[in-house]
């Protein structure tokens, strides 16, 4: 099971991809609203996945992604962003991001998104979201 850290300063976000994450069968285990608790986070929890808002108060997705790859050039970080903020995107990706959603959040964005960071759980990550196209 993957153990994910939701990042947005937005708790309708927070709450929605953190219902669609556990209805795939993963493991939310820690959400912050800010880079900066995100950096804090990231170090208590070494989780298996970010998924960070690119737009935040205190410190933003990108600088706390720089952050983040400063001491840990193997996290699995993917960007959540609004339309308008492709070039913030390339800098991510550039940055290590291992890919973007666009909001608004959905099962079939999350099961792409989660299939780039981890091939290797492709087959489980579309059985649980023929699962879910069921229902949602």
């Amino acid at each position: 099971m993957l153990n994910i850290l939701v990042v947005d300063d937005s708790s309708i976000i927070t709450k929605t991809l953190s219902k669609h994450l556990l209805d795939f069968g993963l493991n939310v285990i820690g959400i912050a609203k800010n880079g900066t608790e995100a950096i804090e986070q990231y170090k208590k929890l070494n989780p298996d996945l970010v998924t960070m808002d690119i737009t935040m108060p205190i410190v933003n997705g990108i600088d706390a992604l720089k952050e983040i790859r400063s001491f840990d050039s193997q996290a699995k970080v993917i960007m959540i962003t609004s339309h308008g903020e492709e070039r913030l995107v390339m800098d991510a990706i550039t940055l290590g991001a291992k890919g973007y959603m666009l909001k608004p959040i959905t099962p079939l964005k999350i099961k792409l998104s989660l299939q780039k960071a981890f091939p290797q759980l492709s087959d489980r990550i579309e059985s649980n979201y023929t699962t879910l196209s069921l229902i949602y």
